[in-house]
């Protein structure tokens, strides 16, 4: 085994005209994964045969049925696990990781929340607040910089953490189901603004997510995986361009990719 780990919506009513993505250049892995394996000491394989690569200006989504490792893919991609079969690679140490919880300290401001991963890395105090204060700025949360966590909701918390993320102005953006706790309307927001951040950095993003939906909407191209041990059983190209507009999720064409998706993931559960 090979392991190398850190080396505007339109609003009239009517249906949305659709961008399609122009070519992009060429760009290297900046994620891998080549039969990639992954056992647990207590014997359970999580993972067998996946072969994956998310490149810069990639935004690519995961779905499968729950327990097939999904977030074990995560995992290893973060180096918070290692793969015990095949290649795994990261062409970076930028990484940025948004959990299912926000994660936040209840006696740290927003600011300073936001900042800790820099203060972590030990950035001078003047920097990390710079990179705290614009990424407050780009996830709409300039006004509540000197809030604690327990006066904001979960949408709001769940900002904070991608903030937080964004300080380490991340190559790759890993994404561990982060709106699976909030209602449909404030996770199709943040679903917006995830978007409107990728067209503008175009890091490497890996999205993992139970909505089928929600994955068409976001990426560039879905991975279905099957049930446990998982593999990619199916991947979806996504041809919309880039900021999407919201009501893009209401044209035929959008449907007709929410139903090949879902086509494929139910066939992981005969």
């Amino acid at each position: 085994m090979n392991q190398t780990l850190r080396p505007s919506a339109n609003r009239s009513g009517a249906a949305p005209a659709l961008e399609h993505a122009s070519p992009v250049p060429p760009a290297g892995p900046v994620l891998h994964f080549a039969g990639s394996e992954l056992v647990y000491p207590d014997g359970t394989v999580a993972l067998q045969g996946v072969d994956l690569t998310v490149r810069a200006g990639e935004f690519v989504s995961v779905v499968g049925p729950s327990g097939c490792g999904k977030s074990s893919l995560l995992r290893i991609a973060s180096g918070l696990e290692s793969a015990t079969g095949g290649q795994a690679a990261v062409q970076t140490d930028r990484i940025g990781y948004v959990f299912q919880e926000a994660t936040l300290l209840p006696w740290r401001t927003v600011r300073d929340n936001v900042a800790l991963f820099a203060e972590l890395d030990g950035v001078r105090k003047s920097e990390r607040h710079r990179r705290a204060d614009t990424a407050l700025d780009l996830v709409g949360l300039t006004g509540f910089a000197q809030h604690l966590p327990h006066t904001l909701s979960g949408g709001m918390r769940m900002r904070v953490s991608l903030a937080r993320s964004l300080t380490v102005e991340p190559e790759l953006f890993l994404f561990d189901e982060p709106f699976g706790a909030l209602d449909e309307i404030t996770r199709e927001r943040l679903g917006d603004e995830i978007t409107g951040l990728f067209a503008e950095r175009r890091f490497a993003g890996l999205f993992v997510t139970h909505s089928v939906s929600e994955a068409v909407y976001l990426s560039t191209r879905v991975v279905v995986m099957s049930g446990r041990p998982g593999r990619i059983v199916e991947e979806v190209d996504i041809p919309f361009g880039f900021p999407r507009v919201p009501d893009i999720r209401y044209t035929p064409e959008f449907t007709a990719l929410v139903g090949r998706v879902s086509h494929a993931l139910r066939g992981t559960h005969r």
